[in-house]
This record gives C-alpha cells, sequence and structure tokens, in this order.
C-alpha cells in the first residue's frame, strides 16, 4: 500500500500555534499568579508569529494538501490575517479586566488560542470533516470560556444555554452533512459541487432536507433570527472580556463556514439556499434593530446589533456573485474590528467591582475623557453605517451587490432598518455629549498600551471609511483568487 507524505507547508501557521497552544499550557501550569504576564506575552507573540508565517506563505495560487483536505487559499489568507489582528486586540482589551477581577488566569489565553486554531481549521477547510473539526474546536473553547469565571453564576447560567443551544445546532449540522455525503458520495467540497451539479436537487427529497438543516445550523451558530435566542444571554451574561472574544473574531470565521459550506460546496443549490438566507436577512434585520431599542444594558444592545449585522452578512452571500461575497468578506472584516472597539471602551470605563455595561454609565463621557468619548462616536457611527466612517461603505457595498442580483426590494428594506437602528447607536452619543454624569466613578486609567491601542482601534475605522479602497481590493483580491 502506498502512502502519500502530505504537504506541510501550507499548514505550517496552524502547526505553529497548536504547538505554542501545547507549550504555553504546560508553562502556564509551573508560573505563579505574579508571572502571568509571561503567559499573556507568549500569546501574543505566538498571533504575531502565525500572521508571519501566513504572510510568508501567502500566494495567488490555492494549495490543496492532506488528502485535499485543507487549503491554503487568497481568501483563508485575508481571513486569518484579519483574525489575527482582532484577536491580538481582544486579549488585549481583557488583559486589565481580568486582573482587577482576579481572574488573570492562564487558562483564559490558552483557550482563546485553541479557539484561535479552530478557526483558522475552519478557515481552510476543504472537506466537510474538516470544517465540523475547526467550528467543534471553537465552540468547545468558547463554551469554556463563558464558563471561566466560576464565582459567577450569571456566567455558568450563560455557558449552559450555549452549551445546550451550541450542541443542538452541531447535532444539526452534522445530520445535515451526513444526508448530503449520502446523496453526493463524498465530504470533498469540490467533489460535492461537481456532483451537484449533474444531480437533480429539486426532486432528490432528502438532499434538500439535508441542505435545511445545514442552513438552520449555520443560522444557529452565527445568531440569526429565529435562531437567535442564545446571543443576548450569552453576550451580557458572559465576563466581558469573554463576550468580548466571541463577538468579534469567530464572526470572521462564521463568514468562512458560509464561503466553504455553502457557496463552494453547496454552490450548485444556490437556488434553494439563496431564498433561505433572504428569509433569514429579512428577519435578523427587522427583529435585531427593532428591540435593539429597548434595550438599557449596552452589551444586550450591542448582542441585538449582532443579530441585525448578521443579516447583512447574508445579503451579500445570497447575491452569489463576486461582488456580494467580497462585500460580505468587507463588512464582516469592518464589522469584527468596530466591535472589539466598541467592548474595549466598556472594559475601559469599567473598573474593580463594577461593570460599565449600562448605557447610563456612558453619560457625560464627552466631560470626563473627551477623547475616548471621540473614539467611542467614531465606533457606534460605523456600526450605525454614518459617514465618513468604514461602516458606512460596508453597508452600502452589501446593499449594492444585493440590488445589483435583482433584490431591489431587500436593499430598500435593509436602509429602512438600518434607519431605525440608527436611533439606538445615537442615543448612546447623546447620552455621551448632552447629559451629566451619573454618579462617581474611578478616573480611567488604563496605561499608555490599552488607551493607545483604543486609539488605533477608533482611528482605523475612521481611516478606512476615508480610504476603503485599499481593503476592497483586497477583499475582491481573495474571493477572486478563491473562487472564480
Amino acid at each position: 500500500m502506498n502512502f502519500e507524505i502530505p504537504a506541510f507547508l501550507p499548514a505550517v501557521p496552524e502547526m505553529f500555534v497548536l504547538g505554542m497552544a501545547c507549550l504555553i499550557l504546560v508553562l502556564d501550569a509551573f508560573l505563579p499568579d505574579s508571572r502571568r504576564d509571561i503567559t499573556y506575552g507568549l500569546v501574543q507573540a505566538t498571533l504575531a508569529g502565525a500572521a508571519v508565517l501566513t504572510l510568508w506563505l501567502a500566494g495567488p495560487e490555492a494549495q490543496l494538501t492532506f488528502n485535499g483536505t485543507f487549503v491554503a487559499d487568497p481568501m483563508s489568507d485575508v481571513l486569518k490575517l484579519a483574525m489575527y489582528i482582532v484577536t491580538f486586540f481582544v486579549f488585549l482589551y481583557a488583559r486589565p479586566y481580568l486582573q482587577e477581577r482576579d481572574i488573570y488566569k492562564g487558562e483564559f489565553y490558552v483557550l482563546g488560542l485553541f479557539g484561535v486554531l479552530g478557526m483558522m481549521v475552519m478557515i481552510s477547510a476543504h472537506n466537510f470533516l474538516t470544517l465540523y473539526l475547526g467550528l467543534e474546536l471553537l465552540a468547545l473553547s468558547s463554551y469554556a470560556l463563558v464558563a471561566f469565571w466560576r464565582d459567577s453564576s450569571r456566567a455558568s447560567e450563560a455557558a449552559m444555554k450555549y452549551f445546550v443551544l451550541g450542541a443542538l445546532a452541531s447535532g444539526l449540522l452534522l445530520y445535515g452533512l451526513s444526508m448530503i455525503y449520502g446523496m453526493t458520495g463524498s465530504l470533498d467540497i469540490a467533489a460535492v459541487a461537481a456532483e451537484l451539479r449533474t444531480a437533480d436537487a429539486g426532486m432528490n427529497v432528502p438532499l434538500v432536507f439535508g441542505l435545511v438543516f445545514v442552513v438552520v445550523a449555520v443560522a444557529f451558530k452565527l445568531g440569526a433570527v429565529p435562531f437567535h435566542m442564545w446571543v443576548p444571554d450569552v453576550y451580557d451574561g458572559a465576563p466581558t472580556a469573554v463576550t468580548l472574544f466571541i463577538a468579534t473574531a469567530p464572526k470572521i470565521a462564521g463568514f468562512a463556514l458560509l464561503m466553504r459550506l455553502l457557496v463552494e460546496g453547496l454552490g450548485p443549490l444556490h437556488g434553494d439556499w439563496g431564498d433561505m438566507l433572504i428569509v433569514l436577512a429579512v428577519l435578523s434585520l427587522a427583529v435585531g434593530n427593532v428591540i435593539a431599542i429597548a434595550q438599557t444594558s449596552l452589551k444586550r444592545m450591542f448582542a441585538y446589533s449582532t443579530i441585525a449585522h448578521v443579516g447583512f452578512l447574508f445579503m451579500g452571500i445570497l447575491a452569489g456573485t463576486e461582488s456580494g461575497y467580497a462585500s460580505a468578506m468587507f463588512y464582516i472584516i469592518v464589522y469584527a474590528l468596530t466591535a472589539a472597539g466598541g467592548f474595549g471602551m466598556i472594559i475601559l470605563l469599567s473598573g474593580r467591582g463594577y461593570e460599565a455595561d449600562r448605557l447610563d454609565d456612558f453619560k457625560g463621557l464627552a466631560k470626563r475623557h473627551p477623547w475616548f468619548a471621540f473614539m467611542m462616536l467614531l465606533l457606534l457611527f460605523s456600526m450605525a453605517g454614518v459617514p465618513p466612517t468604514v461602516g458606512f461603505f460596508a453597508k452600502l457595498a452589501v446593499i449594492q451587490a444585493a440590488i445589483g442580483a435583482g433584490h431591489v426590494w431587500l436593499g430598500v428594506y435593509a436602509v429602512i432598518f438600518s434607519i431605525i437602528g440608527a436611533f439606538y447607536y445615537l442615543r448612546v452619543v447623546k447620552l455621551m455629549f448632552f447629559d451629566d454624569p451619573v454618579g462617581e466613578r474611578e478616573p480611567v486609567n488604563r496605561g499608555g498600551v490599552f488607551a493607545t491601542a483604543i486609539s488605533v482601534n477608533g482611528l482605523a475605522v475612521l481611516l478606512l471609511g476615508v480610504f476603503p479602497g485599499l481593503l476592497f481590493g483586497l477583499t475582491h483580491y481573495a474571493v477572486g483568487g478563491s473562487l472564480l
């Protein structure tokens, strides 16, 4: 029996992250709490090293390895680099929050690093089984992170909800993939697509049922309506440092899940899953934007905001064009960067013994800390889609892609609910600049590194809005070099 040794070079970044995660896990067990900064520094260095390796190995051609189960292509390179950058900011923002609550443990960063590895596997998956394994590695790490603060009953409750509904979604996905495997005889994404091009899917009931299970599972994982019930409770109940993690980088991996699973693997069934995504997008835009208005917790408001943003993501995907996929990729990268800054601002204003996650906590921020109020204004404007921030161009690109694909009514619908959604973002701006502070708060003193990171995060949202062409060009290059 001949055994061909696979090419390991395309998977070097994943191997590096895995090796470092195992090394840090062992090393952290021998470190006293006073030396926990060593773990933090090694984790950040791991992200930097993975970024260097990804850039070094990046190329315009797709490379398959491990018997076609793993692919390194322009889309995976760009998504991984965006994920490294966002995760770097996440770990940096989380550090003071963990220190102030005496939960500055190495487990947080090790679990986060294993979550990063799961995202990397998802992004480069070229086989349904590989995609599922990456998704489960990310999911199991996320469940543990939500329950990380063992003294918090709210975190334990959120973790139980997250685990039960996440396990349900995983079961639905696996069942749907098994039905598709039974009908096509393959788990390879390219082989499944080739088989579906010759099959009559409209008359194949098991295949249609498998597709329904897959779309429902993806909607569960991304938090689309009507499968969104876990999102507000998990975002609100989890420690803010954990919410910061699960609300940002995994969304980039979620985009990769959509692309690998629906566009590349089930692309010939676009007429079927495209209609399903239209329904999910319509419901998510309405429910997310309307219910967010009634929230008094900023974390819950951001949770419903996330649901609405998933609707925009679906709009780009369902367009079924290179422009639509590129605009959806642009949108999700922009959203992850902006959400990181938004939750970072909550941590910035939080202190030992209290959480600044209520809308009232932001009252009068411009009088106390005008620069940070301006950074928050930029981040909120980007989420709302107000020019000249990059969020405006992200929404414009997705709406244009949907209209270009013939869904004019959907574009108009999205504009209407974007205007409705702008209300709850601008309400926070009004509280910051026109209301008086409520209560006594400790002065913000996060040190130069944290303040610099928040400033870079906020200004990046503005600069990418003034010069959006670079990121647009990058996403078009990534999609064009990987799919078409």
